[in-house]
């Protein structure tokens, strides 16, 4: 797809650690239940119907940038659409507990069953998604594509469904480490197959999520994480898009994400931000970390918040603001308005000093 001229890009700048005026804003599932118009939309469909049609899917992937004003839109989709692509039955049943594999993987024959997905064909919908919603953006804003980091996609093959200690996954990792990693390395292929599509859909960066990196010890989530996210980050065909990668849990492990080869690490609210960016800071940008907890608070605790922040990570560029993890169903609109705005107007101060 031919580079669009974009209105803002203060969100891709601050991805290349280059000069902004402010700093730029984006919340991790913000396109989501929080929003009245987005809860119209699923009302008609359920949430697998509402992901596989790019016509619905580009709706409410552009409802935050016309609601609430954020710099990115980021495509409405699930990290479970790679492994449904492989060949794994997804299902995701209305009000029981989220999304779930009813024959997880128990076995080597189940692994060496998993096809490496076309993604022009399995994944279609997808990129047919991203190509629409960037008609509708019409270069307000840049789209980012995304997908779940292998260890985390594999956790919940392994175990089925989410949990809360993830014992089968991590059984499979200490009992047959050669089934998980020939497991991690055909996840890693299909996942940088998928960025990539996405990229040439018209994605203008990508972020890969590891939501439960976390949930590892430090080697474990070396060998058995970070091994493959550093594979993705390398297999992605790409040209200058940025590549952003969030671990959550990972706070003592910031030198090694960074080496991985992205351009940005999100950070979770347990990590300081004025630390991290000591640490890493002159190699890579620095995405985060507002506490998701804070949108249920006042707004003048909120604003503490975001100043706190802000000041943390000090003047200069290369600051992606967002949460330190999604946005709770339940968050007010009218704070995260207040949210957006307080960063936009707040965050002036700390680029004109670095002019």
């Amino acid at each position: 797809m031919p580079n669009q001229e974009l209105k803002n890009d203060l969100f891709l700048k601050a991805c290349r650690r280059q000069p902004t005026s402010r700093t730029p804003i984006w919340i991790m599932r913000q396109a989501g239940r929080y929003l009245p118009e987005y809860r119209a939309v699923r009302a008609k469909v359920d949430f697998l119907t509402l992901c596989k049609t790019p016509e619905l899917a580009a709706e409410v992937t552009v409802q935050p940038i016309d609601i609430i004003g954020v710099d990115a839109a980021i495509i409405f989709s699930d990290i479970l659409v790679v492994p449904e692509a492989m060949g794994m039955k997804l299902i995701v049943e209305e009000g029981r507990g989220g999304p779930r594999f009813p024959t997880p993987i128990a076995n080597a024959d189940d692994v060496r069953n998993l096809k490496i997905p076309n993604p022009a064909k399995s994944l279609k919908y997808v990129y047919d998604a991203i190509a629409l919603t960037q008609k509708s953006l019409n270069g307000r804003v840049p789209l980012i594509g995304f997908c779940g980091s292998p260890w985390t996609l594999a956790a919940y093959m392994v175990e089925g469904s989410g949990a809360r200690d993830f014992r089968k996954a991590k059984k499979l990792l200490y009992d047959n480490p050669k089934l998980a990693h020939e497991l991690l390395a055909k996840l890693a292929t299909s996942v940088a197959k998928h960025l990539s599509a996405q990229i040439a859909a018209g994605a203008q960066a990508v972020q890969i999520f590891d939501t439960w990196g976390g949930t590892l010890t430090p080697d474990a989530f070396r060998e058995f994480s970070l091994r493959y996210i550093q594979q993705v980050v390398s297999e992605i065909e790409r040209n200058d898009e940025p590549v952003i990668v969030f671990c959550k849990g990972c706070g003592q492990s910031l030198d090694a994400i960074a080496a991985t080869g992205c351009d940005v690490v999100g950070l979770d609210w347990t990590t300081d931000i004025g630390s991290a960016r000591k640490q890493i800071g002159s190699r890579v940008a620095l995405q985060g970390n507002l506490d998701p907890a804070v949108l249920h608070s006042s707004s003048d605790a909120m604003r503490t918040e975001v100043r706190s922040i802000l000041k943390k990570y000090g003047n200069g560029p290369g600051h992606i603001f967002n949460l330190g993890h999604g946005i709770d169903p339940e968050a007010s609109v009218e704070l995260v308005k207040d949210l957006i705005q307080t960063v936009k107007s707040e965050s002036v101060s700390f680029h004109k000093a670095a002019d």
